[in-house]
C-alpha cells in the first residue's frame, strides 16, 4: 500500500525538488536558496489552483492560455478584439520570413549559447583536477612562511607543499641546523598514479569541449563589446544631433535680438517721421541706419520662403567684362552694378530682375559704390566721386540715347586719369558751380578732389569718406559738397603712433607699396581658374562709425583714424598682403588681404581676436554676429558660421568664374563674378 501511495503521489512530492534543482542549475548567482524555495512553492500552488478552478468554472482549454496575458491566477477572462486580431493573422505570422541572425548568433544557436554559459560546464574540468590530484598533507604559504621563521615545531620528518599536479617536498632540519640528505628538486607525483586509455579519451574529448565553450564564450563576449560600441555610436550621434540643435537654438537667440534692435530701430524711425510731419518747417528726413550695419527686418515680405537655402533663384546677365562693384537698398529692391572698363553703372529692380536704366557721368571705370535708399554714390577711376538720386534715373531716355553712350563710352576708354574740360556740359555732368551738377539728370552732387581712381567710399548722414590710389582718405560733407579734411596714408606711415602686430609682421611689410609715391601695382595671387591680375587699389576699404574711423590699405596695415583731428592712433599689422575688404561693428573687425586670409581684430585691444584661412585671395566679405560671408577666389560663395566654426559655400545654380564682390542683407545675397553674371541668392 505504501509502495502503491509513493508511485502516485511521487509528481507531486519531487516537484519541489526538481524545481529547486533546475533553479539552482540556471542561476546560482542571482537567486538565494530562500528565493528558489519560494518560486517553487508558487509554482506548486499554480497546479493546484488550476485543479481547483477548472471544474467549478468555465471550459479552459490550451489555446485560450496562449492568449490570455500572464496571470498571477487563472480565471475565466473575455476574448478581447485583439485576441481576435492575433488569430486572425495567425497564417500571415506563420508564413512570415525569419531573418537570419548577422554576427556570431549565425554561428552560435541559442542552446550551444546556453551550455556554454551555464555553471554547469565547468563540472568536466573539475572532474579531471580531482582524477588527477595526488592524496598528498598540504601546507599553505602562510604556514610554510611561519615555519622557516621558526614559529612552528616540525614532528614530521618530512612537510610537502601539493599543488594540483606537482609537489615540493621539504625536509626537517636538524638539530645542527644542517639538513638530512641529499637536496631534492621539484618532483611530479601524479606521474604515479595510472588513468587508463579510457579515461584519457574521455579528458581528450572533455578538453576539445571546453576549448569549443571557451571559444563561444570569447564570441558572445566580443559580440557584446560590439552590441556597446554600436550603442556608444548611436549615443554619440544623437549627442552631436543635440549639440547641432543647442547651436541653432543659440544662432536664434541672436537673430532674435538683432530683430528687436531692427524693430528698435524701425520705432525710432516711425516716431521722428511723426514728430517731422507735426511740425510745419522743414526738418530733415529722420535718420535711419545704414544698410551696411542694418541687423534687424527690413520690413518686406520674403518672396522666396518657399526655396531651399543656398541657391542661386535670379541671375542678371548684361554685362560683358568681370563685375568691380555693386550694392543694393533693400531684398527686392534697386541694385546699382558695375563691371570693369565700365564707367555707367546699371540700375536693376531686383523685383522682376530687369534693367532700370544706367548712370551716365563718369569718365572712367566705376570702382566702388554704396546705395541707401534712393541715394546712390559712386566713385570711379576719373577721381571724382558722384551722388544720384535714383528716381531720376528714366528708362525712355537710356534708351533713346543708346547710341550716344557708345560714344561717350569710346571718348571714356581713352581717358588717363586726370580732369579734362568736356564740350558737352550736360552729357558729362560737369559741375556749373563748386560741388554742383546738372540738375536735369540724376546726378545731384559731384566730388572732386582726388588725383587718381577712388577705390574705396562709405556715407552716413551727412558725412562721406573716400580712399583714393593717391594714397590719400578725404572726408566731404554731403550737404555742401566741401572737402572737410584730408589725412594722408604716407604720412600716417612715416609717422606711426602705435602699432600693434598681430602675427610679429614688421611695419614695412611692402617697403616699395608704402614708402613710394609712385603708382602701386601688385600681382594678384591666381583664382581657381588659374587667372590674375595686377592688383593696383591701395585703399581696399573705409568704413567710419562717430567719430572712428577704419582703413584697409596696399601695405598690408588696418589704421584707426580720429576723424576730429585726422590722425591714425592705431595700426593693426598682420597681414601679408595689401588689405581688399574691411567692416567693423561695436567689437570686431574684419578685414581681407591677397594674402589668403580674413583676419577678425578686437576693437578694444587691437589684437588678432581670429584668423580664417583661404586658398585663394580674398577680394570680398561682410560679416554679423553669426557669420561671415566672403568671396575668396572661387566659383562659390564662403560662408563661415561664428557660432559652429563650421565652413560651408554656396554653389548650386552659381558662377562659372570665381566670384569678386558680394553684399548680403537678411536672408538675401547679391554677387558678382568674372563670368560678367549677377546672382541672387537665398541663405
Amino acid at each position: 500500500m505504501d509502495l502503491v501511495s509513493k508511485t502516485l503521489f511521487a509528481p507531486f512530492n519531487n516537484k519541489k525538488k526538481d524545481s529547486s534543482r533546475i533553479l539552482t542549475d540556471l542561476a546560482p548567482v542571482i537567486m538565494t536558496p530562500r528565493m528558489i524555495n519560494a518560486a517553487a512553492t508558487v509554482s506548486s500552488r499554480s497546479q493546484s489552483s488550476l485543479g481547483a478552478s477548472a471544474p467549478g468554472g468555465s471550459r479552459l482549454d490550451f489555446a485560450t492560455l496562449g492568449r490570455a496575458p500572464m496571470r498571477l491566477t487563472l480565471g475565466t477572462r473575455r476574448i478581447t478584439s485583439r485576441d481576435l486580431q492575433i488569430i486572425e493573422a495567425t497564417d500571415e505570422l506563420l508564413d512570415a520570413e525569419i531573418p537570419e541572425a548577422g554576427g556570431i548568433a549565425s554561428d552560435v544557436s541559442l542552446l550551444r549559447g546556453f551550455n556554454a554559459t551555464v555553471p554547469s560546464s565547468e563540472k568536466n574540468r573539475t572532474r579531471r583536477k580531482q582524477m588527477r590530484n595526488v592524496e598528498t598533507p598540504r601546507i599553505g604559504l602562510k604556514k610554510l612562511g611561519m615555519s622557516a621563521r621558526g614559529m612552528m615545531i616540525e614532528d614530521e620528518e618530512e612537510r610537502s607543499i601539493a599543488s594540483e599536479e606537482d609537489v615540493v617536498v621539504v625536509s626537517r632540519l636538524d638539530e645542527r641546523g644542517k639538513r638530512k640528505g641529499k637536496r631534492r628538486g621539484r618532483e611530479s607525483l601524479s606521474s604515479a598514479k595510472a588513468l587508463g586509455k579510457d579515461e584519457l579519451r574521455r579528458q581528450t574529448q572533455e578538453i576539445i569541449l571546453d576549448k569549443e565553450n571557451l571559444h563561444v564564450r570569447r564570441s558572445l563576449i566580443n559580440s557584446e563589446i560590439a552590441e556597446i560600441n554600436n550603442k556608444i555610436k548611436a549615443l554619440d550621434s544623437i549627442r552631436g544631433s543635440l549639440e547641432q540643435d543647442l547651436l541653432k537654438l543659440h544662432e536664434d537667440e541672436l537673430e532674435l535680438d538683432d530683430e528687436l534692435e531692427g524693430v528698435q530701430e524701425r520705432i525710432e524711425f516711425e516716431e521722428a517721421a511723426f514728430r517731422q510731419s507735426g511740425n510745419t518747417k522743414t526738418a530733415p528726413a529722420p535718420h535711419v541706419a545704414p544698410s551696411r550695419r542694418r541687423r534687424g527686418p527690413v520690413f518686406l515680405p520674403s518672396e522666396h520662403d518657399e526655396l531651399p537655402p543656398g541657391v542661386a533663384f535670379m541671375t542678371l546677365e548684361s554685362h560683358l567684362t568681370p563685375i568691380a562693384a555693386l550694392d543694393f537698398s533693400e531684398p527686392y529692391g534697386t541694385l546699382v552694378s558695375a563691371s570693369q572698363a565700365d564707367s555707367q553703372p546699371r540700375l536693376w529692380d531686383l523685383m522682376t530682375g530687369s534693367e532700370i536704366g544706367r548712370l551716365r557721368g563718369h569718365r572712367g571705370a566705376v570702382k566702388c559704390i554704396q546705395v541707401e535708399d534712393n541715394l546712390c554714390l559712386t566713385g570711379a577711376e576719373d577721381g571724382s566721386v558722384r551722388l544720384w538720386d535714383l528716381r531720376l534715373v528714366d528708362e525712355e531716355d537710356w534708351e533713346r540715347d543708346g547710341l550716344a553712350d557708345v560714344a561717350e563710352e569710346d571718348e571714356g576708354a581713352a581717358y588717363d586719369g586726370e580732369l579734362v574740360e568736356k564740350p558737352n556740359g550736360i552729357r558729362s555732368n560737369e559741375p556749373s558751380e563748386a560741388g554742383t551738377a546738372d540738375q536735369a539728370g540724376p546726378c545731384i552732387r559731384l566730388f572732386e578732389g582726388h588725383s587718381k581712381a577712388v577705390t574705396a567710399l562709405y556715407f552716413e548722414d551727412e558725412c562721406l569718406v573716400t580712399g583714393a590710389s593717391d594714397k590719400t582718405l578725404r572726408q566731404w560733407d554731403l550737404a555742401t559738397g566741401q572737402c572737410v579734411m584730408t589725412m594722408d596714408i604716407l604720412w600716417a606711415i612715416s609717422h606711426p603712433q602705435s602699432t600693434i602686430t598681430g602675427t610679429g609682421i614688421p611695419n614695412h611689410t611692402f617697403p616699395s607699396a608704402a614708402a613710394s609715391a609712385g603708382h602701386f601695382a601688385v600681382p594678384t595671387p591666381p583664382s581657381a581658374d588659374g587667372s590674375w591680375d595686377m592688383y593696383e587699389d591701395f585703399v581696399g576699404g573705409v568704413q567710419f562709425w562717430g567719430y572712428g574711423l577704419v582703413s584697409g590699405s596696399g601695405d598690408g596695415a588696418v589704421r584707426m583714424w580720429d576723424m576730429r583731428t585726422g590722425q591714425a592712433h592705431r595700426t593693426l599689422m598682420g597681414h601679408t598682403g595689401p588689405v581688399t575688404c574691411l567692416q567693423f561693428d561695436e567689437m570686431h573687425i574684419a578685414s581681407g588681404s591677397l594674402d589668403k586670409s580674413i583676419r577678425i581684430w578686437d576693437v578694444r585691444t587691437g589684437g588678432t581676436f581670429e584668423t580664417l584661412k583661404y586658398d585663394h585671395a580674398v577680394t570680398a566679405l561682410q560679416f554679423d554676429t553669426r557669420k561671415v560671408i566672403a568671396a575668396t577666389g572661387e566659383n562659390n560663395v564662403k560662408i563661415y558660421n561664428r557660432t559652429s566654426m563650421q565652413h560651408s559655400s554656396l554653389s548650386t545654380n552659381g558662377h562659372t568664374q570665381p566670384v569678386e564682390r558680394l553684399r548680403y542683407m537678411d536672408r538675401y545675397l547679391v554677387s558678382g563674378g568674372r563670368d560678367a553674371a549677377v546672382k541672387i541668392w537665398t541663405l
